[in-house]
C-alpha cells in the first residue's frame, strides 16, 4: 500500500502564530497510533534526513507528524529557511508548548488516528519541550528523546548574562548558514517567570509515559551524561547509546543521498521496535 504525505499543513495557533505541519501515513481502515516529531534549536521539520526518517515511520504503521515550531525562524512561505529571524529572537519555551499541543490537538482528532495512542520524539532542546509536554498531557502514551538536553536553562552566564539583559538581545551565529541570529531577552524572562513548570528534572521524574533515551556517545552539542541523569530520574525508562554516534546521529543539512545515515537507521529502527512493544 502506497504511503500518503501530506506537505505543509496549515496550523493556526491563537497565542504565537500559523506554522506548517507534515504527516505521513497508511490509508488503513485501523486506526493508527500518532507519533509526533519536535525539532531542536535552530532546526525545522525539512532538515535534513527527516524526511527519510518521516517515511520510514509512516511505512511501518504509524501516523507520522512533523512540525515546524511557529516562531523557529522559517516562514509559511518558505520553510526551508530562516526568513524570519525577528520571530526566531521572540520564541520561547511557552510559545514551544503551546504550539505542540496545538500539533497534538488538531493530529489527535484525525479519523486515522487512534488517539489513546499517541508519542512524542522530541531532539535535542524538541527532547526537553517533549518531556515537558508529556508531564503537563496525560493523552501523552510514550516519550522518545533523542539526543536531549537534561534542563533548559541554558542561557548565558555571568558576564555574557548581564550583557544580554543590558542590551536586550544577543546574537548566536548558524554555522551553516552564517546568520546572526537574534535572541531577545524575554527568552529569559519567560523562563524565569515559569521555571517551575520549566523544569525538566521534575517532570521526567513525573512523566508517567513509557520513556526510551537515545544518545550518541559522540555528541558534541549535548554531553552523553544528560542522557544517562534523564534515565536516572525516570526509573522506569529505556537508555539506549549509540557507540560513536554524533548530535544528529550522522545527518546533515542538506542531506541528498536516498537512505538514512547509518546511525539515524539504527534510531529509527529502535523507535519503531519500541513504540510496537509498549503500545500493542
Amino acid at each position: 500500500m502506497n504511503l500518503i504525505i501530506e506537505k505543509n499543513i496549515y496550523l493556526e495557533n491563537k497565542e504565537t502564530k500559523g506554522f506548517l505541519a507534515d504527516a505521513f501515513y497508511k490509508d488503513v481502515e485501523k486506526k493508527l497510533p500518532l507519533v509526533i516529531f519536535v525539532h531542536g534549536y535552530k532546526g525545522y521539520k525539512d532538515w535534513g534526513a527527516w524526511n527519510l526518517m518521516a517515511e520510514k515511520f509512516g511505512e511501518a504503521g504509524f501516523f507520522f507528524v512533523k512540525f515546524n515550531f511557529s516562531h523557529n525562524g522559517t516562514t509559511t512561505d518558505d520553510p526551508f529557511n530562516f526568513g524570519d529571524l525577528e520571530a526566531f529572537g521572540q520564541n520561547n519555551y511557552s510559545k514551544e508548548l503551546s504550539d505542540l499541543g496545538v500539533v497534538i490537538d488538531h493530529f489527535s482528532k484525525d479519523r486515522h488516528v487512534d488517539d489513546e495512542k499517541i508519542v512524542l520524539i522530541g531532539h535535542s532542546r524538541g527532547g526537553g519541550i517533549s518531556i515537558i509536554k508529556t508531564f503537563e498531557d496525560e493523552r501523552i502514551n510514550g516519550l522518545i528523546t533523542l539526543a536531549s538536553v537534561d534542563t533548559l536553562d541554558r542561557f548565558p552566564k555571568d558576564t555574557a548574562f548581564e550583557n544580554w539583559k543590558n542590551n536586550g538581545v544577543y546574537y548566536a551565529l548558524n554555522g551553516r548558514t552564517q546568520q546572526e541570529m537574534p535572541h531577545y531577552y524575554q527568552f529569559y524572562e519567560d523562563y524565569e517567570k515559569d521555571i517551575h513548570r520549566f523544569d525538566i528534572e521534575r517532570a521526567a521524574e513525573m512523566a508517567k509515559a513509557y520513556m526510551l533515551i537515545i544518545h550518541g556517545t559522540e555528541d558534541e552539542a549535548v554531553e552523553v551524561k544528560q542522557a544517562e541523569h534523564l534515565h536516572i530520574l525516570h526509573p522506569n525508562s529505556e537508555l539506549f547509546l549509540i557507540e560513536n554516534a554524533n548530535h544528529t546521529f550522522g545527518a546533515k543539512e542538506p542531506w541528498e543521498g536516498n537512505e538514512l545515515p547509518k546511525d539515524l537507521h539504527t534510531v529509527t529502527e529502535k523507535c519503531i521496535y519500541f513504540i510496537k512493544e509498549k503500545l500493542k
